[in-house]
């Protein structure tokens, strides 16, 4: 009882602007995600390749994003559960443990991404071979998170990482944009010759997998569910502000990548094939110093986004057992392992980095629409959810993202086969 009064002490809301304030955050963790260097590969490539073309794959996806991550939040909010708690607790083990094997596959996948990525920016720092420098990054991460240290630090990183996303936008202003075309390219689906793959790419890489797990995992840490209905219900509202808040810095920072590719490589009809290649996209903005800059950022970028990629792997691996994730628990311990011991095998035997960004992400799109439905069917269950089952409507919306997934899906393997 002393416990639920303290919990209920800490978490009472007051309706204010600035208490609105207190709960933006969760969201904004998920974002790092939004500037990984899986997006920094796949924006770079769908930029240089097809100018403008592709930004409707960004605004798809942003409001995708925001539909189900506002959901998903939802479920850890109501039931105190993450994602993968839910579903080892709700559903036949027959079926839940091959969608969450799928998940930890998924997050090997991206966390080979980001420790690439991390160690891409170690070669351009201190020209140390990456595959060294996958090691050390994959080592850092991992003390790090095993040890709690990086809540120290997590502030203060994803500030940094956050105004470089945010330089990209400014940029915009500094170079010569067609804004006719890319206002076009917002709005209007097009599917360029070859340009599958990249699509693909592009969605994975804003609709990570991962990062459900990660929110509802964040979300559900807080232990809002122990309040009574009126508490619960602003947080629900409070929620949607700050994903809704995340979702579109997102989507700005990713919009801008591909604008600036567009302007600066497909426009002079320059190959990108290497993510080093990206930090000409700063010179407008630093000069000389771009390569410093970008090959910061990257590290930061890489380190961030691989330790919440180490969070999401475990929760998914502890929910096996029907627990959350704890850095103190064996479990989350050999989460960590499983998500970062794998990807830095497949790391040692990749020959083309920026090609092993693409496919990645691209596989976390082919993943995708398994944990979206998963999603649709705990979040639509009022055995799970209560009073917050999902309304026929809302369903409804849920299904029809996850059938356009995969829909894309399956022209992707059609495509490739």
């Amino acid at each position: 009882m002393n416990i639920f009064k303290k919990l209920k002490t800490r978490h009472n809301p007051k309706s204010s602007a600035l208490d609105l304030l207190k709960y933006i955050g969760p969201g904004l963790l998920v974002t790092v995600g939004f500037i990984d260097p899986g997006n920094w590969a796949t924006n770079l490539a769908a930029g240089a390749d097809f100018g403008y073309a592709l930004l409707w794959v960004i605004t798809f996806s942003s409001v995708m994003l925001i539909i189900i991550q506002h959901n998903v939040a939802h479920l850890g909010i109501v039931t105190g559960l993450c994602l993968a708690e839910a579903a080892n607790k709700y559903m036949p083990k027959a079926v839940s443990r091959p969608i969450l094997g799928s998940a930890v596959l998924a997050g090997i996948s991206t966390s080979m991404a980001e420790i690439l990525g991390g160690a891409i920016g170690l070669q351009m720092l201190f020209h140390i071979p990456i595959k060294i420098g996958a090691v050390i990054v994959t080592l850092a991460c991992g003390i790090l998170l095993l040890s709690n240290a990086y809540k120290r630090i997590e502030r203060w990183v994803i500030m940094i990482v956050s105004l470089i996303g945010l330089s990209f936008i400014y940029e915009l202003f500094l170079v010569d944009v067609n804004w006719g075309e890319a206002v076009t390219g917002w709005v209007k689906p097009t599917f360029p010759e070859n340009s599958m793959l990249i699509i693909m790419s592009v969605l994975g890489a804003v609709v990570m997998p991962h990062n459900l797990f990660l929110h509802s995992e964040v979300i559900q840490s807080r232990e809002w569910n122990l309040e009574d209905d009126k508490v619960i219900r602003k947080q629900l509202k409070f929620e949607f502000f700050d994903t809704l808040l995340s979702m579109v810095i997102g989507w700005a920072i990713n919009s801008a990548m591909i604008i600036l590719a567009a302007a600066t490589f497909h426009r002079h009809h320059m190959k990108a094939d290497e993510l080093e290649q990206a930090k000409e996209l700063l010179t407008p903005l630093v000069g000389n110093s771009a390569g410093i800059i970008f090959a910061g950022a990257l590290l930061l970028a890489g380190v961030s986004s691989t330790i919440t990629s180490g969070i999401a792997g475990a929760s998914v691996f502890a929910g096996f057992f029907g627990e959350a994730y704890n850095y103190k628990d064996l479990h989350s311990k050999i989460g960590v392992a499983v998500s970062f011991i794998p990807a830095l095998l497949i790391i040692f035997l990749i020959d083309e980095p920026f090609k092993g960004l693409i496919f990645s992400q691209m596989l976390l799109s082919i993943q995708l629409p398994f944990t979206v439905f998963t999603q649709v069917y705990l979040t639509s269950s009022k055995k799970v959810m209560g009073q917050y089952v999902n309304t026929k409507g809302t369903t409804a919306l849920l299904l029809i993202l996850g059938l356009l997934v995969t829909g894309l899906n399956i022209v992707l393997l059609v495509s490739l086969f």
